[in-house]
């Protein structure tokens, strides 16, 4: 399954679990998430295990913290920018 479908598939269980973020806001957590982890995890120094092992990770993300990820933002303000309230396309 291509990346941009696993994507859309997180986007739209972020969106589903928590009513305070549009779709785009959601996508825009999604990625932000998945960027971060990957990089995270290669600069640990981890061989890469694939989008299934990432998309997994995200998963149990959403499951734990989906509906207060909104949350995050005010006790992270390096992301502010990322997630203005504009809900334009940010991708």
């Amino acid at each position: 399954m291509a990346v941009n479908e696993i994507i859309d598939r997180l986007t739209q269980e972020l969106a589903g679990r928590n009513p305070n973020l549009s779709v785009n806001k959601a996508r825009t957590w999604v990625e932000l998430l998945w960027s971060d982890f990957e990089s995270t995890y290669a600069k640990a120094g981890y061989d890469y295990r694939g989008a299934e092992y990432t998309e997994r990770i995200i998963k149990q993300w959403i499951e734990s913290y989906g509906d207060k990820i909104h949350e995050f933002v005010s006790r992270n303000p390096k992301y502010a920018h990322f997630l203005e309230d504009d809900d334009e396309s940010l991708h």
